[in-house]
């Protein structure tokens, strides 16, 4: 390839322009609705690099934490939870349970147990259980994809926003009673632009329920996709006194294997789409004054359809989407294996601590900038509809004296230790200059994420 022919884009960047906190934290990962299995040691190390202070999770009827009237097993989700803890994250647990002395009927329309003291029982020892004893939850979310039911994998249909209402307020009482510190919200819908949103915020401000936050899912290719919905939600939660905070509880990109006719082959888990459509995603989630996000999921795996036949009717669909034509939504696969955008969430977890006014064809190539005591850094995302590029990066007010450079690069190439699930370097050298302005150039092809460290 003849370098000397690629166009080239100028970046600026200010070492001594901090323009606010970098919080990168603020988007995580979730997991959970599929299986039982814990998380694996393997992913769960990983994790622990990037150092996630909060990750989401289901709490799925198929841990079957209440198998019989007054008997509680938690031999399924403890070791599920303690998993999630060796991350060093706390839990944010929707509560999607129907245990069956309470739901004794296989139907997604019932929503209101048949004993709702009952029920309050055994949400007072769930959040005891993980809240209080274990310290493993903070966040209590009610519900998940209640407007779309089974088909949102989950088995509750609620369509009707009075009747989550309710559902709502018999759920949040006994976690407020058991653990009053806790953050309570919901109702994480699917597609974000729903009543249920906006009649949950009406009915918490008229009746002094708490809403610590109101949640939703979203999966689309186009970041603006994503931001209009936190624009239009935020709009929603100004309604009340008290603004709740917003949180996508789950997020990516359109999956192929939801197409007519679906598409799912293992090579797409490992397309630098991926990593580059999660970048772009979440530099703009970073601009959009979101609270919180979770990129679903943190690891791949099989539905056992015995898991969920005593409370799901419709198994055959969820085995269709996650055993005939699977997501491969993970960072990890199904047996522990790295996939690309995992290393996105690596960057952003080495970027710094403060954000860095930086100047470049932003519409061209996203471009960040961030620093903390020791580096500066910078990711650049081609997402392919530019052409292959070379950008001349200009790094101002510098600490002078010997510095290393080191680029990192998401793209086909594969660049990473399995092993270690560290990214290879495609360039690392020292650096010396006596001004306080360094020059550089930066390879950033068609469908890459590039990462520049200078320390």
């Amino acid at each position: 390839m003849d370098y000397s022919k690629c166009s080239m884009i100028n970046a600026i960047i200010d070492a001594n322009a901090p323009i606010g906190p970098f919080e990168w934290w603020r988007h995580s990962v979730g997991q959970g609705g599929i299986n039982l299995r814990p998380i694996s040691p393997a992913a769960c190390a990983a994790m622990a690099k990037i150092k996630p202070r909060l990750i989401r999770i289901f709490v799925q009827q198929h841990f079957d934490i209440y198998p019989r009237h007054d008997v509680f097993d938690w031999s399924r989700l403890d070791p599920y939870m303690d998993a999630l803890a060796s991350t060093g994250a706390k839990v944010l647990a929707s509560i999607t349970i129907k245990p069956g002395p309470l739901y004794p009927v296989v139907d997604q329309k019932i929503w209101r147990p048949n004993d709702v003291a009952e029920w309050q029982k055994v949400v007072a020892h769930l959040v005891k259980r993980y809240s209080v004893d274990k310290k493993i939850v903070t966040h209590w979310g009610i519900g998940n994809e209640t407007n779309i039911g089974e088909n949102g994998g989950c088995p509750y249909l609620i369509t009707e926003p009075k009747d989550f209402n309710e559902y709502y307020a018999m759920t949040a009482r006994p976690i407020m009673e058991t653990f009053p510190q806790a953050k309570i919200g919901g109702p994480s819908a699917a597609g974000g632009r729903v009543p249920q949103i906006a009649g949950l915020v009406d009915y918490c401000g008229e009746t002094g329920l708490p809403l610590d936050f109101i949640s939703w899912n979203h999966y689309h290719n186009d970041p603006a996709t994503h931001v209009d919905l936190v624009k239009f939600n935020s709009g929603i939660r100004r309604r009340t006194e008290n603004p709740p905070e917003l949180i996508v509880t789950e997020w990516n990109k359109w999956p192929s294997a939801w197409n007519n006719p679906p598409v799912s082959v293992e090579e797409q888990a490992f397309a630098p789409n991926r990593a580059v459509v999660a970048a772009s995603i979440l530099f703009s989630f970073l601009r959009s004054g979101v609270d919180w996000t979770f990129y679903y999921h943190l690891q791949d795996g099989a539905v056992y359809p015995k898991e969920f036949a005593s409370f799901y009717a419709d198994v055959p669909m969820m085995v269709k989407h996650w055993n005939e034509y699977p997501h491969r939504f993970g960072l990890f696969g199904a047996n522990g294996e790295v996939r690309p955008q995992y290393f996105v969430y690596q960057m952003l977890s080495r970027m710094g601590c403060e954000l860095l006014h930086l100047s470049g064809p932003e519409a061209e190539l996203p471009l960040l900038a961030a620093r903390d005591d020791q580096a500066i850094s910078a990711m650049i995302i081609n997402d392919g509809r530019s052409a292959d590029r070379i950008v001349n990066c200009e790094l101002r007010h510098l600490d002078r004296g010997p510095k290393t450079l080191t680029v990192y690069r998401i793209d086909e190439q594969r660049r990473w230790n399995s092993g270690t699930c560290e990214l290879l370097p495609v360039e690392r050298r020292n650096i010396d200059f006596p001004g306080d302005t360094f020059r550089m150039q930066i390879w950033a092809p068609r469908e890459s994420v590039s990462m520049v460290h200078v320390e």
